[in-house]
């Protein structure tokens, strides 16, 4: 049986992942902060499609936290085939504000955590010959618009030079880049949409089935959906001048939704 542990497993994109990997009858570990909405959670997996679903309370910016997630993706007990390194928040801070907890915060959650975590699953599927690591990033990693597209350009270059050092393990990493997906994220950040096009929105359910193609065609980079295949590729060929006020831009519409 294989399983899967997945990061911020209870909501949005992770609870996508869950649902999928359920449906094919992959054994769950499912992390997140909230252990009442676990239980949920894995409660409604387990009657819908009859899997085990293992819940594991943790909050990853407790860097005691992110080694007990650590500890059980390297055990050899019940081991874990698939990593999805989803956890993650929006960070809109100014990168001048003088406080820079939530700047520290983004940092724990998603790039020391992205880190540690992705090292303890790297070796554990290493040693066992087989596995599958999905770090979710974003579109965003390719503007330049805030800390987070600077996040989540880190994790982009990070899985695809994880990808390197497990070449010839067994273990391939693919790099998740979505573009706006339907969940609560947007609306947790306080970013209403009402600016972005509807054909820019994506479903979640369909972000992963296509992401987890991309996976089993051993891609290290995901980018779900064809409209978003040709902007990242705009972006990536897109004069760096052109690219900041591209985000200047997207950052002023932003700053009038919230």
């Amino acid at each position: 049986m294989h399983r899967a542990l997945i990061t911020g497993g209870t909501s949005g994109i992770g609870a996508a992942f869950a649902r999928a990997f359920a449906a094919r009858g992959t054994a769950l570990v499912l992390v997140a902060r909230d252990p009442r909405r676990l239980e949920e959670t894995a409660a409604t997996v387990r009657r819908e499609h009859g899997v085990e679903v293992e819940i594991l309370a943790a909050d990853l910016s407790d860097r005691a936290e992110q080694q007990r997630v650590a500890d059980r993706l390297e055990s050899a007990t019940d081991p874990v085939d698939v990593f999805v390194n989803n956890a993650g928040f929006s960070v809109r801070a100014s990168l001048l504000d003088e406080d820079i907890s939530q700047h520290d915060l983004g940092f724990e959650v998603m790039i020391r955590a992205v880190l540690k975590l992705g090292g303890a699953a790297g070796r554990g599927m290493a040693a066992r010959g087989r596995g599958w690591i999905i770090n979710v990033g974003s579109v965003s990693a390719l503007v330049t618009q805030n800390n987070y597209s600077a996040i989540k350009a880190w994790v982009g270059n990070y899985s695809e030079s994880l990808g390197v050092q497990l070449a010839g393990t067994g273990v391939n990493v693919t790099a998740l880049m979505p573009g706006w997906v339907r969940t609560e994220f947007h609306e947790r950040a306080g970013i209403k949409g009402s600016s972005i096009p509807g054909p820019l929105w994506l479903d979640a359910d369909f972000l992963v089935e296509q992401c987890l193609r991309d996976v089993a065609r051993g891609k290290p980079v995901s980018v779900p959906s064809l409209r978003w295949k040709l902007i990242a590729a705009v972006l990536r060929t897109t004069p760096r001048g052109v690219v900041a006020r591209l985000s200047a831009l997207l950052s002023h519409r932003r700053n009038r939704e919230r």
